[in-house]
This record gives structure tokens, sequence and C-alpha cells, in this order.
């Protein structure tokens, strides 16, 4: 299984947030969405959280 990436840093944001969340998918999404809720003060919803699964990024193998 392919482990995914969540990074805060790539998306617009009033903080500079530098966060990023790596694991299975469904961990990835349910983690991004309590931090952007937490944090960012975005509203938790399906969609929202679907939103998240479009801009996860497939895991660099490191060397």
């Amino acid at each position: 299984m392919t482990r995914k990436v969540a990074d805060c840093s790539r998306l617009p944001s009033e903080t500079d947030c530098s966060l990023t969340i790596t694991g299975e998918e469904d961990e990835v999404i349910r983690a991004a969405s309590e931090h952007a809720v937490s944090v960012h003060k975005h509203q938790d919803s399906a969609a929202f959280r679907e939103q998240i699964r479009e801009i996860l990024e497939d895991e660099k193998a490191s060397a």
C-alpha cells in the first residue's frame, strides 16, 4: 500500500503552516482534517475531507 502525504505548506495560509502528515490514506485525511479545523478554522464535512483526499500525494520512496 502506498503511503500518502498531506503537506500544509503547499496551500495558501495566513499562518505559513509547515506541517506535513504522512501515513495511510484514511489516517492522513483524518489527521489533516482535524489539523485544518483546529489550526486553520475550517469546517469539517464529508466534502471538505474529499477536498483533502484530492490534494494528497504519494510518499516518495527514500533512497
